[in-house]
């Protein structure tokens, strides 16, 4: 990770990425995060480092309107840790239980990585037709909507169409009369 990207906070609450000259959302600050960007957030008359602030608030986003990490039990044991004597100690546990688990997850993803790489060759070979019946869905995925898709205007057809029958000469033996 480089230095942080610097987003300010102006007046109006809105936040300006200047990096990008544009506004941004706490989503877009989120999807920054999670790419692994480092983000510092000012206030702009002030200069004010607000980024903590900003931070909580992208987490109250996501407890709110996505998938909430965190209980009520567990925001209720945080919020008594405030004050207290252990406040400090509390924060620097969380945080590395936190790095732990991701350095856990990192270790364990090379490992499958390994482990599916390394794989006896009936599990190569079952990966490769898995990979093949892929593309073939796709080809046919492919010609199934190619056969509903209106013709473009300047297609020409892919074969010469069939001369029209001609009528012949003569009149089968049989057709004759006497």
């Amino acid at each position: 990770m480089s230095t942080e990207r610097l987003i300010k906070k102006y007046a109006n609450r809105r936040l300006y990425d200047a990096s990008i000259s544009r506004h941004v959302t706490l989503e877009d600050i989120r999807d920054l995060i999670v790419k692994g960007e480092r983000i510092k957030v000012v206030e702009d008359k002030s200069g004010e480092d607000i980024t903590r602030l900003i931070l909580l608030q992208v987490i109250a986003e996501q407890e709110q309107f996505g998938k909430p990490i965190l209980s009520s039990q567990l925001l209720e044991s945080i919020i008594r840790y405030y004050g207290g004597p252990m406040q400090e100690f509390m924060g620097r546990y969380l945080e590395k239980s936190v790095e732990t688990f991701m350095r856990q997850q990192e270790v364990m993803q090379k490992q499958v990585a390994q482990a599916l790489s390394a794989a006896p060759p009936p599990m190569n070979a079952m990966a490769e037709l898995a990979r093949q019946n892929m593309e073939l869905w796709a080809r046919m995925q492919e010609s199934m909507f190619g056969m509903f898709a209106p013709p473009k205007p300047d297609a020409r057809p892919s074969r010469p169409a069939a001369p029209a029958a001609e009528e012949p000469a003569e009149s089968p033996p049989e057709a004759r009369e006497p």
